[in-house]
C-alpha cells in the first residue's frame, strides 16, 4: 500500500510587481556606496557652481541633495519588489524606452540645436538618461528568454536591432553621446548573454564600416550623417594635439587643470579652472 504524498497541483506565478516584505533590509554596501557618490557630487557641485548664482552658493548643492534623497527613496521601494519578475514586463518597458524618447521631439524645446529635455514644474527630465536603464531591464528580458538559442545568430541580430532602433531615435536628437552609451551597453548585455565571439569579431567589422561610411564616404556624396561639432569631436578625440580651437577646448582645460593641481592636488575650493570659470557651460 502507497503511502506517498499527493503531488499538489503548482501554484500561479506571483505578480511582477508584487512587493516584498516591508522590512528594513538593504545590502550596507549598496547604501554607503550610494551615500559616497551623492556626498561626492555634491562636493564637486558646491566647488564647480558657487558662483554661478550670486548670493547663494549652495543653490545646486541643495538640490542634488534633494534628488539624492528622493534617489534614496526609490532605491529602497524598487529594492522591495522582485526584480526577477520584471522581465516578464520587457515589452512593456522597451515601449516604456520608445515611447519616452519620442516624446521628446514633440515636446522638448530645442536647446543649442538639440531637443533633449522635457520642462517639467519641478525638474528638466531627459528621458534618454533613464532609457539607459530602460533599455538595460528590457533587452535583459530578451536575452533571457533566448538563452538557449544565445549562440545564434537570430539571436544576436535581434538584440543589436532591439538596440539601435533606441540609438538612433537618440542620436536624431542629436545626441551622440548617449546614443554611444546605448551601442555598449547592448554590446555588453550580448557578452554577458555568451554571445559567441565571431558575433563580436563580425559586428565590429560591419562597426568599422558604418563609421567609415558616417565620416567618409557618405560626407564625400553630400550627404551629412554627423553634425558638424559632431565630426569636430571625434577628429579632437582622436588627433588632440592637431587640434587648438573651440573644438579641442575641452582636452585642453583637462591638462591644464591637471598640470596645475601637481602631485597632491589644489583642493575644490581652490580649482583654477572653475575659479577662473574656463569650464564650459
Amino acid at each position: 500500500m502507497s503511502t506517498a504524498t499527493p503531488i499538489r497541483p503548482a501554484s500561479d506565478p506571483p505578480s511582477p510587481l508584487v512587493p516584498r516584505e516591508w522590512r528594513l533590509r538593504l545590502d550596507p554596501l549598496l547604501v554607503l556606496a550610494a551615500l559616497a557618490l551623492v556626498v561626492c557630487s555634491c562636493v564637486a557641485i558646491k566647488g564647480s557652481t558657487a558662483d554661478d548664482v550670486p548670493g547663494d552658493p549652495l543653490f545646486y548643492v541643495e538640490r542634488q541633495i534633494a534628488y539624492g534623497v528622493v534617489g534614496l527613496l526609490l532605491m529602497y521601494a524598487i529594492s522591495r519588489l522582485d526584480y526577477s519578475r520584471l522581465r516578464e514586463l520587457k515589452y512593456v518597458t522597451y515601449g516604456l524606452l520608445i515611447g519616452s524618447i519620442v516624446l521628446v521631439f514633440g515636446l522638448a524645446t530645442a536647446t543649442r540645436g538639440s531637443k533633449r529635455w522635457i520642462e517639467t514644474p519641478f525638474m528638466n527630465f531627459q528621458p534618454s538618461e533613464l532609457g539607459k536603464i530602460l533599455l538595460v531591464v528590457a533587452l535583459s528580458g530578451f536575452i533571457v528568454d533566448r538563452l538557449r538559442g544565445a549562440g545564434s545568430r537570430q539571436t544576436t541580430a535581434r538584440v543589436m536591432l532591439l538596440g539601435l532602433i533606441p540609438t538612433m531615435l537618440v542620436m536624431a536628437q542629436p545626441d551622440l553621446g548617449t546614443s554611444l552609451v546605448y551601442v555598449i551597453g547592448t554590446l555588453a548585455l550580448l557578452f554577458v548573454g555568451c554571445a559567441p565571439w565571431r558575433h563580436f569579431a563580425t559586428l565590429a567589422v560591419l562597426g568599422a564600416v558604418a563609421i567609415a561610411l558616417a565620416l567618409v564616404a557618405l560626407p564625400a556624396a553630400g550627404v551629412e550623417v554627423l553634425q558638424p561639432y559632431q565630426v569636430d569631436r571625434l577628429t579632437s578625440f582622436l588627433h588632440p594635439s592637431d587640434v587648438s580651437g573651440e573644438e579641442g577646448y575641452q582636452q585642453q582645460q583637462s591638462k591644464i587643470a591637471i598640470g596645475s593641481g601637481e602631485k597632491t592636488g589644489r583642493g575644490v575650493e581652490n580649482a583654477t579652472q572653475t575659479g577662473l570659470n574656463f569650464l564650459p557651460e
